[in-house]
């Protein structure tokens, strides 16, 4: 097994930053703050979201060295958080079988679950990951 940590993609980093001016690259290298500055300022004003261009490499490596890889796959449970996020199957992925069906049955708590979900996701999985390591 490798000592390098690959627990975010680069690609998917870039795919995101398409609709950095939201914010949605930052949210997924577990940067939630300012993910939700650039979805109120459109990416500081379309300035910082250019500038993003050149630091998600940069970003990719941090999150890389901070969140830890395990059985749950970030980059599919950002994609199932994503475009499934109200129906909770993200959560199902996770194996939160209660609040999946809280979410498939409310609208995802109405979108309050979902925009939780979108500044903790990285820190929900990266808590598993440490409880099985710490586990097994």
């Amino acid at each position: 097994m490798s000592n390098e940590n690959n627990s975010h993609s680069m690609v998917i980093g870039y795919i995101l930053w398409i609709f950095g001016f939201m914010g949605a690259h930052r949210f997924y290298y577990g940067r939630p703050i300012t993910g939700i500055i650039w979805f109120f300022t459109l990416g500081l004003f379309f300035i910082g979201w250019i500038i993003d261009l050149f630091l998600i490499p940069g970003m990719d490596r941090s999150a890389d060295r901070r969140y830890l890889e395990g059985p749950i796959d970030y980059n599919l449970a950002w994609i199932l958080l994503t475009f499934l996020g109200i129906f909770g199957i993200h959560r199902f992925y996770q194996g939160k079988w209660i609040t999946g069906i809280l979410y498939l049955f409310t609208g995802g708590l109405l979108l309050i679950g979902v925009i939780y979900d979108w500044c903790t996701l990285n820190d929900q999985i990266d808590e598993r990951h440490r409880r099985e390591a710490m586990a097994g």
